[in-house]
């Protein structure tokens, strides 16, 4: 599998995890079934035992925090009484004792689990927990945004003809171009920020070619995401939480969006957007 956001989100939450808890060693992955999650992700390891391991639920201290959906610890792997054993030959090679682990629950479902662990079987504190907790919230943010842009890609590529054919098709169309545009500072992964760039474009353009007479305008990204929030009928405050701007800012993306297209009204703007080939 390509490196996908997923991958590169899950290696940065891995890094926070040991930066922000002082933790000598994490590691994580996501489910590969609705029972198995495999560690693909590994940070401060010194040998290679835990990459790869396929971790069940219900089993080890990561499977039990799939199976309850919540953080899970132990101050001694090896002789915890609480957990099964099934991975203590992998956990013993690369020295680990005290273990923290917690889901990553996107809409009450687990998705993956991280790892944070210490060589020494000491205690671990509410600051280790609320680092565990905040690196799999952040894989979890990653996760709803690649679900979003996943469905949002599914249902954006409409027949030119059939989204002609029908005007509520041709509100489909808009909504997941707007929807597209404001998910877009999210994603991390260039190369599916450039699919989503590109199937925009289709979008905008799947009425044809720019209208006959139409001046040429080049817009700035925001002022294209500004008048998409517009064109659905947002006002300026809307548009500011839709987009994660402030309202002076989404007004000035505005006044100067009209600007270029010589409008002067709200309604004008996202007409001539249309035009121009802008907007669907």
């Amino acid at each position: 599998m390509p490196e996908s956001v997923e991958a590169v989100e899950m290696q940065a939450a891995l890094l926070r995890l040991r930066r922000t808890s002082g933790l000598p060693v994490a590691f994580g992955g996501l489910l590969s079934d609705s029972r198995h999650a495999r560690i693909a992700e590994v940070n401060g390891a010194r040998t290679a035992a835990l990459r790869g391991l396929v971790i069940s639920s219900g089993s080890g201290l990561g499977g039990k925090s799939m199976a309850l959906s919540r953080p899970c610890a132990v101050t001694d792997y090896r002789s915890s009484r609480h957990i099964s054993h099934e991975y203590d030959t992998a956990v013993a090679a690369e020295g680990l004792r005290s273990v923290v682990a917690v889901p990553v629950v996107v809409r009450r479902e687990v998705r993956g689990v991280l790892y944070g662990a210490l060589r020494e079987p000491l205690t671990l504190g509410d600051r280790t927990f609320d680092a565990a907790v905040a690196a799999a919230r952040d894989v979890e943010q990653a996760l709803v945004v690649r679900d979003e842009v996943r469905q949002l890609l599914a249902v954006s590529r409409p027949e030119p003809d059939a989204a002609l054919g029908a005007a509520a098709a041709w509100e489909d169309v808009r909504e997941a171009h707007r929807e597209l545009r404001a998910l877009m500072p999210k994603v991390l992964d260039p190369a599916l920020r450039d699919e989503l760039l590109a199937v925009c474009g289709r979008l905008a353009s799947a009425t044809g070619t720019r209208e006959p007479g139409a001046r040429e305008v080049r817009l700035a990204p925001r002022e294209v995401d500004v008048l998409a929030c517009v064109a659905a009928g947002a006002t300026n405050a809307v548009a500011a939480d839709r987009l994660g701007l402030r309202p002076e800012t989404v007004k000035g993306y505005l006044r100067s969006a009209m600007r270029r297209l010589g409008a002067h009204t709200r309604l004008e703007a996202v007409v001539a957007a249309r035009r121009a080939g802008l907007l669907p």
